[in-house]
């Protein structure tokens, strides 16, 4: 959850149904804490029923009283509006797969929820810079299962071994670009503090995705899945 995201709520908390400081920080840190643990299943709830949920839940083991349904909806759209306006795909992001599409085809894989996923693909209006994208949601398996990786090869007519794989996740992104056998992936590591035993081991490791230019060779002749 965004700082943005979390004061808009806690100023609603605060100012429009009389939560103290402390009892709105709560509230929104338990939701914090529901949304990292969340386990969705689109067959049995909506992704909106699921988080609207989350708020309930967290307010009422914070400050008690009747369950309200309607605050927590209301919590639940304010911190949904307020995450969607805050993203951006930033300008030299967008000029850097700009140019990198010169050369390589480009195609965004994502885990997660259809709804959530598309919804935020079309705030940051990221997707003229792809040649596909596909969302792990609206597919049988999701990333690090090979079945999917397979499938955007085949969406881009070619082979596993033509492509590299980008991601922040060693769990998901590395370990599925492994599975999948593509030719090489890359961990991006903002942090770049990397464990004494790092598994799966990627083939490289940036500290931004602005750095894909600086390793060009290895996209020649390639597709990048990002």
């Amino acid at each position: 959850m965004g700082a943005a995201c979390l004061l808009q709520v806690m100023s609603a908390l605060r100012s429009k149904h009389h939560c103290g400081e402390g009892e709105a920080r709560v509230i929104c840190e338990k939701v914090q804490d529901k949304l990292l643990k969340e386990c969705h299943d689109p067959a049995k709830m909506c992704i909106t029923d699921l988080r609207i949920s989350h708020w309930e839940e967290a307010i009422q083991e914070t400050i008690g009283g009747e369950v309200n349904r309607n605050l927590a909806a209301e919590c639940y759209f304010l911190w949904k509006t307020t995450r969607l306006q805050h993203l951006t795909l930033a300008e030299d992001t967008r000029d850097m797969l700009t140019e990198l599409r010169k050369g390589v085809r480009l195609l965004l894989l994502t885990n997660g929820d259809r709804q959530t996923q598309r919804e935020k693909i079309e705030a940051c209006a990221c997707q003229p810079y792809f040649d596909a994208i596909v969302v792990g949601g609206e597919q049988k398996e999701e990333k690090p299962a090979p079945s999917i990786f397979h499938y955007c090869c085949d969406l881009l007519g070619v082979q596993p071994a033509e492509c590299v794989m980008v991601g922040d996740s060693l769990d998901t992104d590395i370990q599925g670009g492994l599975n999948a056998g593509l030719k090489a992936t890359v961990w991006l590591n903002k942090a770049m503090t990397t464990p004494v035993d790092t598994s799966p081991v990627p083939h490289y490791i940036i500290s931004s995705v602005l750095d894909l230019p600086v390793a060009r060779a290895l996209l020649e002749n390639s597709t990048l899945g990002f």
